[in-house]
């Protein structure tokens, strides 16, 4: 997810340089096709969690560092695909309701949205990669209208203190 790298980077301290793209770029510079890609020097990396680790370890500091922390990684990134493919698909005309595969997608996302609110989050800093993934996907999925998180008390006020966060409020979205 490229908030959640540009928060890493923001973190570290790291200067960087920040250049808009769009589909046709990164469909010529990325095998993947998508944003977010990094190079540094002969590093080129084109995936966030790839991103992520790099930033992280350049600075000294560990990438999740536990299994427990790297599933719930992975479940806020299923739970952020599907958000993704079915906003991707929906902007393309496709109706979601209309097929067994868009409808398996909106239910990994509402399972995933009821897990995630069982967590044990923190209400302020310091916040690890989990919490970062996790702030990120909520609020792209909300600025996007792909859910709605009116029933998952811990998850809004989860989010409702990384606005306090100066990292993540400094790669708000203006658009």
């Amino acid at each position: 997810m490229f908030r959640h790298c540009r928060i890493a980077l923001l973190e570290a301290g790291s200067v960087f340089e920040f250049i808009e793209t769009d589909q046709t770029v990164s469909a010529n510079k990325s095998p993947t096709k998508r944003v977010p890609f990094l190079e540094d020097g002969n590093i080129f990396l084109t995936d966030s969690s790839a991103i992520i680790r790099y930033i992280r370890e350049k600075v000294g500091t560990t990438f999740l560092p536990s299994i427990e922390e790297l599933n719930q990684f992975c479940l806020v990134n299923s739970a952020l695909d599907s958000c993704a493919n079915l906003f991707f698909l929906q902007r393309d005309g496709v109706d979601i309701a209309a097929f067994d595969y868009t409808r398996r997608q909106k239910a990994r996302i509402e399972s995933s949205l009821i897990e995630l609110n069982s967590l044990n989050l923190p209400m302020q800093a310091p916040y690890n990669d989990v919490h970062l993934r996790l702030a990120c996907f909520l609020a792209w999925s909300l600025f996007r209208n792909r859910i709605q998180i009116d029933a998952y008390k811990n998850l809004q006020n989860f989010l409702g203190k990384f606005d306090n966060y100066q990292p993540f409020f400094d790669t708000a979205p203006t658009t």
